[in-house]
C-alpha cells in the first residue's frame, strides 16, 4: 500500500527539482534506494542494505544541497533512517540524532555556496529536511513495537495450532488404543477359551469364533468411523458388553441402576467403562465386580486387585483429563484388595458434550 505512494511522491520531487539528466539521476537514485530500503524492510531483511542505503542517500543529499540547489534531495535519507535506524539492535537513539544532525549540517553547509538569504536558507536547508526526518524516525520507533507484538502474536497463533495438532493427535491415538486395545484383549480371551474346550465342547468353540468374528468386524468399523471422526459410545450397549465379557472370564456380575445416566455425559462414562472392563481383564484376579449407575456417573468396583502399587494405567490417566475438562471427575483408589473406578460429573452434564 506504501510502495506506491513513497513511489509516486519521490518521482515528483525529482520531475520538480531536476534541471538537467543528471539532475534526475541523482536525485533519483535517492528515490531508488528509498525504495529499496522499504521493500526489505517489509520483507523484515532490511539489515542487509541498511548501511549501502543510507551512505548513497546521505550522498544524494549532500549532492543535491550543495551541487544541485534541492531542497528536496533529503526524501531518500529520511525514508532509509526512518526504516532502518529502529531495526538496530542498540544504539538507536544515537544513530538517530547523527543522521539527523548531518541531515541539518549539510543543509546549513548551503550557507558557503549560496548568497540566498540565511533564514531562507535555515527553513529549506535546515529546519525542514532535519525535522521531517526527526519526526518520520521518530514515529518509526513505536510503529517497530507495534510490529514486535504483530510478530509475537503470530508466533503464539502458531504455537498454539501446534498444540492444537498435538491434543488432536493425543486424542486420536487414545481412541485407538480403547477400540483397539479392548478389542485385541477379548478376542486373546476368547481364543483361549476356545483352545480350552476345542476338543470337549465344539459348538461352544464355534460360538466364540463367530463372536470374535463380530467383534473383529466391528472394530474395523469403528476405527473407519474414528478416522471420519464418527465414533460415538454407547453407554448400555458398553454396559451389556462389559457384563458379557466379564460372564465369559468366570467373574461375577452386578448392575446396579439408580437413576438413568445423563444423555451428554453418556459417551466419556461409556469410555471410562470400556477402559476400567479391559484393565479388570488385564490386570486383576477378579471373581466379582459391581457397577452402579447414577444420574450423574459411574462407579465400578472389582476385587483381587494386587497388594503392591496399582500399574500405570495409562488410557484412566487420559481419560481423567477428559472428564476434568467437561467438568467432571475421575477418582480411582485401590484399598484392601479391592480397586474402584468412578466418574461423575456433579452437575449432571458434560459440559462439552452440549
Amino acid at each position: 500500500m506504501f510502495l506506491p505512494m513513497i513511489a509516486a511522491v519521490g518521482v515528483l520531487l525529482v520531475a520538480m527539482e531536476a534541471r538537467t539528466w543528471w539532475h534526475a539521476v541523482v536525485l533519483g537514485l535517492g528515490v531508488a534506494v528509498s525504495l529499496v530500503a522499504f521493500v526489505r524492510w517489509a520483507a523484515r531483511d532490511i539489515s542487509r542494505v541498511a548501511l549501502p542505503c543510507l551512505v548513497v542517500a546521505a550522498a544524494v543529499w549532500a549532492v543535491g544541497a550543495l551541487v544541485i540547489g534541492s531542497d528536496t534531495a533529503f526524501y531518500g535519507i529520511s525514508i532509509v533512517c526512518s526504516l532502518t535506524v529502529p531495526q538496530l539492535p542498540r544504539h538507536r537513539g544515537k544513530v538517530a540524532l547523527g543522521v539527523i544532525s548531518y541531515v541539518a549540517a549539510v543543509g546549513a553547509a548551503r550557507l558557503l555556496v549560496t548568497q540566498d538569504p540565511l533564514s531562507a536558507v535555515l527553513i529549506a536547508y535546515v529546519i525542514v529536511p532535519a525535522g521531517i526526518t526527526a519526526v518520520l524516525t521518530g514515529l518509526m520507533f513505536p510503529n517497530q513495537k507495534f510490529y514486535g507484538l504483530v510478530k509475537e502474536l503470530e508466533e503464539a497463533r502458531e504455537r498454539e495450532a501446534e498444540l492444537a495438532v498435538m491434543r488432536e493427535r493425543m486424542r486420536f491415538a487414545s481412541d485407538l488404543h480403547d477400540i483397539q486395545g479392548h478389542t485385541l484383549h477379548v478376542v486373546k480371551l476368547k481364543i483361549a477359551l476356545a483352545q480350552k474346550l476345542v476338543h470337549s465342547d465344539a459348538g461352544r468353540v464355534e460360538q466364540e469364533l463367530r463372536e470374535v468374528h463380530a467383534l473383529v468386524s466391528d472394530t474395523i468399523a469403528q476405527t473407519k468411523a474414528l478416522a471420519y471422526a464418527q465414533r460415538r459410545l454407547n453407554l448400555s450397549a458398553e454396559l451389556e458388553n462389559a457384563k458379557n465379557l466379564f460372564e465369559a472370564a468366570g467373574i461375577r456380575v452386578r448392575v446396579d441402576r439408580e437413576a438413568e445416566v445423563d444423555a451428554h455425559a453418556g459417551e466419556l462414562l461409556g469410555q471410562v467403562l470400556r477402559e476400567t472392563t479391559t484393565n479388570i481383564l488385564r490386570h486383576a484376579q477378579a471373581r466379582q465386580v459391581r457397577i452402579t449407575l447414577s444420574e450423574s456417573g459411574i462407579a465400578i468396583v472389582n476385587d483381587g486387585a494386587r497388594e503392591d502399587p496399582p500399574p500405570e494405567l495409562r488410557g484412566l490417566a487420559t481419560l481423567k483429563e477428559r472428564v476434568e475438562g467437561s467438568g467432571g471427575e475421575l477418582t480411582v483408589e485401590q484399598k484392601d484388595g479391592r480397586f474402584l473406578t468412578a466418574a461423575a460429573f456433579p452437575h449432571g452434564r458434560s459440559d462439552t458434550a452440549r
